[in-house]
């Protein structure tokens, strides 16, 4: 199946979950293929035949997107260099969650979780910790007993109970002893980042290698550069949150404009693109256009949010 067919099934599965997608952007020069969101999940997802093409500064890119919108990144594919992607089953490269379009209908169309994710040294499920040990004290029964059942150290055991992932077999042998189902469901959608939206923002008294951004800083936006994305920066201000754009060429920017107001849109976010010279319009879809020369008579963060909040609603 192509990268692009791969694409269109992903958003075929979303759309049918119920997900408001963006379009298909398939451009390999961005961290990112598609953005959906439902609800409170807003997903950031990569579509690549083999995901051992994923590098670590695309998934790096996603993680600062991620970070910065409150998303979780996704990896869909179809193989490794260990074979096909198995349904059911929940990878990571470069800690990105990674799961194969199968999986992904069976979790949201058949309401089927994956169980089994796959780390260093084999196949693991999850195991309810708090459970397991609830019912080991309450049986009476010792972590030396358990330990026996399952043939692991009663360090092991405690481990389970503290949270860690135990191998297929170990796992099934405590719910064969126990007669009670402990294995949880893998949520691919999880991601636990340490970063917070701050820790990417250029810090103070610091500068990028944009005049522009530089300008943004000095009226007191934050500013997230991004790169491999259809825009440049991620600015907050006091009131919101703008996808931030740069642009030069008429015919590029306008193409920039729209994907941003999409993604936007999508996001929960607002967009804008700065211009170097001339304005096609005072918005394209719902990004807002300011000139650079207007942004120079710009003195204060909230004015310049006020002027692109108005020209973004503008029809």
């Amino acid at each position: 199946m192509s990268r692009e067919e791969l694409i269109n099934t992903t958003r075929s599965v979303l759309a049918k979950a119920g997900f408001e997608i963006s379009s298909a952007l398939n451009l390999r020069s961005i961290c990112f293929d598609i953005v959906g969101r439902k609800d409170e999940t807003l997903l950031i997802i990569k579509v690549l035949s083999n995901v051992d093409a994923f590098s670590r500064e695309n998934a790096d890119d996603m993680k600062v997107l991620a970070d910065a919108l409150k998303a979780t990144p996704l990896l869909i594919g179809e193989t490794s260099s260990s074979g096909p992607l198995e349904a059911g089953i929940v990878y990571s490269r470069f800690k990105i969650p990674i799961i194969s379009n199968e999986t992904l209908g069976e979790h949201l169309l058949e309401d089927v979780p994956p169980f089994i994710f796959a780390a260093p040294g084999g196949l693991y499920v999850k195991i309810d910790g708090e459970l397991l040990r609830k019912i080991r004290e309450t049986d009476g029964i010792s972590l030396g007993t358990l330990a026996e059942v399952t043939g692991v150290s009663r360090r092991t055991i405690q481990m389970y109970e503290s949270g860690m992932g135990a191998m297929i077999d170990a796992a099934m042998r405590l719910e064969e002893f126990l007669k009670v189902p402990i294995i949880e469901p893998v949520n691919p959608f999880e991601y636990a980042s340490k970063k917070k939206p701050e820790d990417y923002e250029v810090k103070t008294g610091e500068h990028t290698s944009s005049n522009t951004l530089n300008r943004l800083l000095e009226i007191g936006f934050a500013i997230t550069p991004v790169t491999k994305s259809p825009f440049e920066a991620i600015s907050r201000s006091r009131q919101t949150v703008f996808l931030t754009g740069l642009g030069v060429d008429e015919e590029r920017l306008i193409q920039k404009a729209i994907i941003a107001s999409e993604i936007s849109k999508i996001a929960g976010k607002h967009s804008l693109i700065i211009v170097e010279r001339g304005r096609p319009a005072e918005s394209i879809e719902s990004t807002a256009v300011v000139t650079s020369e207007e942004l120079k008579k710009i003195d204060d963060q909230d004015e310049l949010t006020d002027l692109a909040l108005s020209r973004s609603t503008k029809k």
